[in-house]
């Protein structure tokens, strides 16, 4: 148990005393909600717990807060203050600092581990972008973000399941299939018109010349509707398969594929469509078939079935929803395009038609991508003019500095990628920062060891020792970590780490620069050394959620 939730603990003990002799009347306990001041002046934390509480029983706030003070038993705190209109201002005995600190040390690689997220099952389904071409720039945010949301959810303490959702029925991939046709015949001379829809990409191009590298020519010969039905196969395949690979690249995985083809062909769309007609939600007009979203709030029906009796895409989604929530997940998370916003509506309420509750589905939308060079927006690729790819970023600013980049600034806000920032090698580039904090903490394992400096026991260093500001500036912070990652996983702000690593990074930086570390009285250098540790320790953690290297040199 972590300092925060002793102090929650005490002051809950204290208000119950206080109920329980009559000096505070109460129906329902109000939450404890502890906050680091802004200036040190004001303690070490501090709530208006007490101000709620007399809000509650209608009386005066600054009683309340005295009754509370006096009825805190907690040897480890070391002076307590009503500020205000009835702030309980709380200062902690340097004890608990190192206590925090060793704390810290022995957990090593399990630091920053919460139970917060309780087991619950979680499906996190991100990119999923169509596989008729490359990866561009706005998939590379939903990738960092996908990613780093699944691991934060992880190390929260929830069982998280990752998926890609493969877009491999309907007309964009007829579309994928027609254009390779085109580029087939094209590319051997013969009468093409390129169709209306068609991808105009080079990698569609590629496609063709690599089937006229294995096949020749053969396909000439066959009518149009089984060269359609081979090229189909064969691109998806391909396309697939590249995309998987400029996911892996960018450190990015899933634990499911997904395939919206498996929902025509095993009839999952039926079943939805007979489930939602059983809930009275469904109706026939036009000859097509209608879901009442209206009931759930959605501003109009939606068609579910074509008057020819194709499925819309809402009905693929219906179906692929259900199949989710069948596989037992107590959540389900999409990341989104904001160019689907609009969509959200009427997938909770077909949600909630089927009988599952609509909250537990969460859609994030991530807003847009500006890349900037040279001051200038960057609006497509200098090596194809056409859009920039995933891996041209990549080979452009790296898979840290572009992980990062697309992570550190919430989702809701439009990004503008400073590409000349990124690949910048100063402390005015954020991961340069924090991965050179890691790096500088490796150095100086190694001064040690070369100095034949041997490293304690941490249960026996004389932590007190570490008593300057900076350290004890460093140590608090250390200490907000866990708390940190469970607020982040319940808030679903992967960038609420990355501005935790930066501002770590920064204090530890400010400490390396005050406080000599070797050389200075061995018992103060054991002790700074376990200090440097733990700094080590949850730079790695905090990395790790972000996917991104903590490197041993730069």
């Amino acid at each position: 148990m972590d300092v925060k939730e002793l102090l929650t603990e005490v002051i809950q003990a204290a208000a119950g005393k206080a109920a329980a002799e009559g000096l505070l009347k109460l129906e329902a306990m109000p939450a404890v909600v502890l906050e680091v001041p802004p200036q040190k002046e004001f303690g070490d934390y501090a709530t208006n717990f007490a101000m709620q509480a007399a809000k509650a029983a209608r009386t005066n706030p600054r009683a309340v807060a005295q009754a509370i003070v006096d009825r805190i038993e907690a040897p480890w705190i070391e002076k307590m203050e009503i500020a205000g209109p009835g702030f309980l201002n709380f200062y902690l005995k340097p004890d608990w600092l190192y206590e925090m600190l060793g704390s810290i040390l022995k957990q090593g690689a399990n630091y920053g581990r919460t139970t917060a997220g309780n087991g619950s099952r979680v499906q996190v389904e991100f990119v999923s972008a169509n596989p008729t071409g490359p990866l561009h720039v706005g998939h590379g945010r939903g990738a960092a973000v996908g990613s780093a949301l699944a691991n934060l959810l992880d190390m929260a303490g929830y069982e998280v399941q990752r998926e890609y959702y493969i877009n491999d029925a309907g007309n964009q991939i007829d579309n994928l299939a027609a254009s390779v046709n085109a580029r087939y015949l094209e590319l051997l001379d013969r009468p093409v018109v390129f169709p209306e829809d068609g991808y105009h990409g080079k990698d569609i191009i590629e496609t063709a010349k690599r089937i006229i590298n294995h096949e020749g020519a053969r396909y000439l010969e066959c009518s149009e509707e089984e060269c359609l039905a081979v090229f189909k196969e064969l691109a998806l395949k391909e396309k697939l398969t590249a995309l998987k690979e400029d996911l892996e690249a960018f450190n990015v995985t899933f634990d499911n594929w997904f395939s919206e083809k498996t929902l025509h062909e095993n009839d999952s769309i039926g079943a939805a469509c007979e489930a939602l007609k059983k809930q009275g939600y469904l109706y026939d007009k036009d000859g097509a078939l209608w879901l009442k979203s209206t009931d759930f709030g959605d501003d109009k029906d939606r068609v579910v079935i074509r008057e020819n009796g194709i499925p819309t895409y809402l009905a693929a989604d219906i179906a692929y929803h259900r199949d989710k929530f069948e596989r037992g997940f107590d959540t389900v998370i999409n990341i989104w395009g904001a160019d689907h916003h609009g969509y959200i509506c009427r997938v909770k309420a077909s949600v909630a038609a089927m009988g599952y509750n609509a909250d537990n589905l969460e859609v994030l939308i991530l807003q847009m991508v500006n890349l900037y060079q040279g001051g200038e927006l960057v609006k497509m690729s200098k090596r194809t003019g056409q859009m920039v790819t995933l891996t041209e970023l990549i080979e452009e600013v790296g898979r840290d500095a572009a992980r990062f980049f697309f992570i550190m600034r919430s989702i809701d806000s439009q990004l503008d990628f400073d590409l000349d920032l990124a690949k910048s090698r100063s402390n005015e580039n954020p991961v340069y920062y924090i991965q050179y904090a890691h790096a500088r903490i490796c150095s100086i394992f190694k001064q040690a060891a070369e100095a034949g400096i041997a490293l304690s026991e941490w249960t026996t260093a004389p932590l007190n020792l570490l008593s300057s500001q900076t350290e004890i500036d460093l140590i608090k912070k250390l200490g907000e970590f866990p708390e940190e990652v469970a607020n982040a996983a319940r808030e679903r702000a992967p960038h609420r780490i990355a501005r935790y690593a930066h501002d770590l990074a920064g204090l530890f930086h400010g400490f390396y620069n005050q406080c000599r570390i070797i050389g200075v009285d061995p018992q103060l250098q054991q002790a700074r050394l376990a200090l440097v540790t733990a700094v080590q320790i949850t730079v790695r953690q905090a990395l790790g959620i972000l996917g991104v290297e903590a490197p041993e040199k730069m």
